[in-house]
């Protein structure tokens, strides 16, 4: 079982020479160049928070949020004008001044989490927090030549993964570790088996082109597709990113009512040793679909002219059977089929699950909009997200709410040069309508071909909350200073959510798994060294439908400054 746990694309041993080897350069070269700022703001991350407070209170000309990671082109447009703002000789946030060739540290990260009841922690990249300590290291560099630009910023952690009770979830062998409500609707393990759980890959690493306004290229680093700071039901950076080619506009272009911004994206989704999911990479059957997926989404932006500060937007992402013969010309076109079920041909005259219609693809598809008006310091944006299409226009308006995800928040920040405070709240629902009592595929990030659901290696693709049926919300406070941050949070995120429906149903006195969270957050410049300290609670009310449970999560974070 341990090799089948450790077994990955990229050998963990290679990952760690190379970041060995960076890390040595690094410190031979100290001279050289700056380290540190824009070549760390990846989606999700703690500069890329910094810099849409930044954004939203001084530019004079909004950029979409809503297509993460930024390019170095895109930061060029994005970066501060100025000084005026407290982390402006800590990090260098600004645009660059020169042309020809640089190149940039990724300045050495290590994160240590203690979990001292069961497992804790989400939108932390390619790591896993089980319970006992977890450590999380990267490190790496970035180049710009030209139209090129690349970033090599690998990554690897361990979790020591020590034992709490599961849920039993009636299966046998290795699977009993699968997900204890629903082990053969997703991939999403409640414990990575019985031995400490490592793994290593590429991380953050991207190469890409920009060339004439258009961009292209290859990575594997996190995407935030959507406005949202939290809770992306589409995709974020729960799960890390997965290898995947892209193309689209460099940063949005002019097309006189409005400017555009969009990218299509082609990947390869693989899942944890502990999936249901047997049998060979490919599609056989489906029974069979394949343990490997095939992915390809689309997401576009609109900002009107004369509405400044106002960014519109969809996305769809769709998980695909892998071919036996490798690409296929109909998962190519996937992003842009039509939105309607039964626009698409039959592909069965024998219904499979219900269906005869896009049998081999699961989709997940959203609308969004933001509006910050520059200078302002205040955001609000919302999302509404679909998990599969609807059958016509006629269902889409008796049923919107059928498989469907809200979302809704707004950050607001104020202050000077020295002094900045912001709040920030969530408010996302996915709760199954009443509907579901009478029509399946109710519940979101499950699907019953793609076994794996709405995942890559075992964890969330979107938000990192219960499948199925729920909710989550969140409020934070964040001060900012010349010295660092502190940041005070409540959260409250349903972990799982039993859905009876019907009156005469049996009795389930624990029906809903909820974890309340409350925590505290400190980001010290010390020399130079950033060190990060978080203490967070939860109270998970009926964990697995049973009692409540207590756990404490402890992060202690050191990255090194050159």
């Amino acid at each position: 079982m341990s090799r089948a746990v450790t077994r990955y694309p990229v050998p963990i041993t290679r990952v760690y020479m190379l970041i060995g080897i960076l890390a040595a350069s690094a410190g031979s070269a100290v001279a050289q160049s700056p380290a540190g700022g824009r070549s760390e703001i990846f989606a999700g991350s703690e500069l890329e928070s910094y810099l849409r407070y930044v954004q939203t209170m001084s530019k004079p000309e909004s950029y979409p949020w809503s297509i993460r990671g930024f390019s170095p082109v895109e930061l060029d447009a994005l970066g501060p004008a100025d000084a005026n703002h407290p982390w402006a000789r800590r990090y260098n946030l600004g645009r660059r001044t020169h042309r020809g060739s640089s190149w940039d540290y990724i300045r050495p990260s290590l994160i240590m989490t203690i979990n001292t009841s069961y497992p804790f922690g989400g939108n932390d990249g390619a790591a896993w927090t089980g319970k006992g300590l977890t450590s999380a290291f990267q490190t790496g560099v970035s180049a710009r030549w030209g139209p090129f630009s690349a970033v090599v910023a690998p990554t690897a952690f361990r979790a020591e993964n020590q034992s709490f009770r599961l849920l039993r979830n009636t299966e046998s062998g290795r699977f009993v570790y699968a997900d204890g409500q629903f082990p053969r609707a997703i991939d999403r393990p409640q414990r990575f088996g019985a031995l400490p759980y490592s793994r290593a890959d590429f991380g953050q690493s991207t190469l890409r082109v920009d060339v004439a306004g258009i961009a292209a290229g290859v990575s594997t680093a996190s995407q935030w597709w959507g406005p949202t700071d939290k809770y992306p039901y589409v995709l974020g950076n729960n799960a890390g990113g997965f290898p995947h080619v892209f193309v689209g506009t460099s940063t949005p272009a002019n097309v006189g009512i409005g400017r555009v911004h969009g990218r299509v994206v082609y990947g390869r989704l693989y899942q944890s040793p502990f999936s249901t999911v047997i049998g060979p990479t490919y599609f056989e059957s489906f029974d069979l679909a394949g343990t490997t997926r095939f992915m390809a989404g689309l997401i576009g932006i609109f900002q009107p002219r004369g509405m400044s500060g106002l960014e519109i937007g969809a996305s769809r992402f769709f998980h695909a059977a892998s071919d036996s013969n490798g690409v296929s010309s109909h998962n190519l076109g996937l992003p842009f089929q039509n939105i309607f079920k039964s626009r698409l041909p039959k592909e069965s005259e024998v219904p499979v699950l219900g269906g005869d219609r896009s049998l081999k693809e699961n989709q997940l598809a959203s609308l969004f909009l933001r509006w910050a008006p520059p200078g302002s310091g205040f955001e609000m944006y919302g999302e509404y997200g679909r998990e599969d299409h609807s059958g016509d226009l006629r269902d889409l308006l008796l049923e919107p709410d059928h498989a469907a995800a809200t979302n809704i928040g707004v950050r607001r920040v104020w202050g000077s040069a020295q002094k900045l405070t912001a709040v920030r709240g969530e408010v996302f629902n996915y709760s199954s309508p009443a509907g579901s009592r009478t029509r399946g595929e109710g519940q979101i990030y499950l699907h019953g071909v793609h076994r794996q659901g709405h995942t890559f290696r075992g964890q969330m693709l979107g938000a990192d909350v219960g499948p199925g049926s729920g909710g989550a919300q969140s409020f934070a406070v964040d001060r900012f200073t010349t010295r660092g941050r502190m940041t005070a949070f409540v959260s409250r995120a349903v972990s799982k959510e039993v859905l009876t429906q019907y009156q005469s149903g049996p009795d389930t006195p624990r029906a809903v798994d909820v974890m309340n969270s409350v925590g505290i957050e400190a980001l010290r410049f010390i020399g130079p060294v950033d060190v990060l300290g978080r203490i967070v609670l939860t109270t998970e009310l009926n964990r697995n439908f049973t009692g409540d449970r207590t756990n404490g999560s402890f992060v202690l974070g050191l990255r090194q400054n050159f």
